[in-house]
């Protein structure tokens, strides 16, 4: 006699199952068929009822829709769309908003009858006896395009994560960029029209000559060099590069020290080179004005350098720098980790010490450095511009300084065709005791740095006197007939 196979609801980790454990399923492609069939998220009815409500107060509503930046693309039906924006082109010339002319612009344009004809234009007036629920009804527009972008962004990334199996550092990052823009409530595929533009640049304007002429930028602390690049502007990428031991870290710790402590704004230091700790106790002791070689030899501290190490340890204490000391990181994981911390903290500054410990893990990058540099540079030039703020990126130069009796050039930054392209600002840092052949001279010279503006792209170039306070850790001003101290 045959017994009933017992039927239980097994999972694919239980004992005794007939059938091989399934840990994951894929999705069956009948499954996305049929998702893809059906309509995406709408709401024709507020999208009606806002259009309503605009032509009948169109001083009031138009205005108000576009304050609350709603555009064509948040409406889903075509002919919406068509409308909103003939409206907002009326708007936009100061022309009046009305049934009769309105009527008469949509047949100029050819397109009356893309939206049903006079008699659907007709019906959109009458459709909201009230305005009553403009704000509701435009957020709930707002919420089915947010879910339309969702539904396309993953339809996307599904489509591509069949198709490129390959590039998964690279479709992940892209994937997480995409759904960062939909919850900014952007849209990554839309261009700011020349109107924002201009008005942005009006708006610089007014509060430049409001300032008294003072840097639009963030201030770095080097009065110099904020004259000639007028501060470091959003969505720009500064090269700072040097030999070996020149002073890098220690330069752009001054630069965030200064917008992090004294302009108290956050700021995001990556550090491939040095641990957190070494990066605190440079800032550390930078800012209490202490030398830190004291450290190692024996001294003691009087009690007015115990006062300023405490100020300067509760200062960074409760500042909002944030340090990620990962070692050759790639350039996918900081954008991931620069996003979420603009997101979070809204960060104002970025610094990467530096470029060339960073890595790429795309494919086209495994057996090229200079393409892996390319892709590295370009990405932190394409991160500036996606968060708005100025990214500083440390880089290392190659060996022609040495040839040249010490003075850096442009060309000697190692794989710099790409550097040199994406960068707005590059600046040379050099000090002349590096390059003494003898003692005396080093002794003579010590102190004494440039920081040689090389290129810039919205300003003058030139160098740039400064002062190198090596027990400090510090750079300085100088004026060129100074002595350095």
């Amino acid at each position: 006699m045959q017994t009933e196979q017992y039927k239980t609801n097994k999972t694919p980790y239980q004992k005794n199952s007939n059938e091989p454990p399934e840990l994951l399923k894929a999705p069956r492609m009948d499954d996305v068929e049929a998702m893809a069939a059906r309509s995406l998220p709408n709401a024709i009815g507020p999208e009606k009822s806002l259009l309503s409500s605009m032509l009948q107060d169109p001083a009031e509503y138009v205005m108000k829709a576009e304050e609350m930046g709603l555009t064509p693309e948040h409406l889903y039906h075509p002919s919406h769309q068509t409308l909103y924006r003939v409206i907002k082109e009326i708007s936009d010339g100061s022309g009046a908003i009305e049934l009769v002319s309105l009527t008469q612009k949509l047949m100029d344009q050819g397109v009356l009858e893309n939206i049903g004809g006079a008699a659907a234009l007709t019906e959109i007036y009458t459709y909201a006896p009230t305005a009553a629920h403009f704000e509701h009804h435009l957020g709930i527009v707002k919420d089915k395009y947010i879910l339309r972008n969702v539904i396309s962004s993953c339809t996307e990334a599904i489509t591509r994560s069949f198709e490129d199996q390959e590039e998964v550092a690279s479709l992940l990052d892209e994937v997480e960029q995409k759904i960062f823009a939909i919850r900014e409530g952007a849209d990554i595929e839309q261009a700011p029209t020349v109107k924002e533009d201009i008005k942005k640049v009006l708006d610089n304007f007014e509060q430049f000559l409001a300032d008294g002429g003072a840097p639009m930028g963030i201030k770095s602390g080097y009065n110099q060099l904020d004259t000639m690049c007028n501060g470091l502007k959003s969505g720009e990428m500064f090269v700072i590069a040097a030999r070996p031991s020149m002073g890098k870290t220690s330069f752009v710790m001054n630069i965030i020290e200064h917008i992090c402590l004294d302009a108290k704004m956050p700021s995001m230091f990556f550090s491939c080179e040095m641990t957190s700790e070494q990066i605190v106790q440079r800032l550390l002791f930078a800012r209490a004005r202490y030398a830190i070689t004291n450290l190692r030899n024996g001294f003691k501290p009087t009690k007015s350098d115990l006062l300023r190490i405490k100020n300067a340890a509760e200062e960074i204490a409760t500042s909002k720098l944030f340090i990620d000391d990962t070692a050759g990181i790639s350039i996918s994981e900081l954008r991931a980790k620069a996003r979420r911390k603009k997101k979070e903290e809204d960060i104002q500054v970025i610094a990467i010490d530096y470029l060339q410990l960073m890595k790429s893990t795309s494919k086209q990058a495994q057996n090229s450095r200079e393409r892996e540099i390319a892709e590295i540079s370009a990405g932190l030039k394409a991160l500036a511009k996606e968060l708005g703020i100025p990214i500083i990126v440390l880089a290392q130069l190659n060996r022609g300084p040495e040839n040249r009796g010490g003075t850096p050039k442009m060309s000697d930054l190692r794989e710099s065709g790409s550097i040199e392209q994406d960068a707005d600002m590059i600046g040379l840092l050099y000090r002349t005791a590096y390059y003494a052949e003898d003692q005396e001279q080093r002794d003579a010279d010590d102190g004494i740095a440039e920081l040689n503006l090389a290129k810039n792209r919205n300003g003058p170039t030139g160098s740039i006197p400064l002062t190198f306070i090596k027990e400090l850790m510090r750079f300085e001003t100088r004026s060129f007939e100074s002595e350095p101290e």
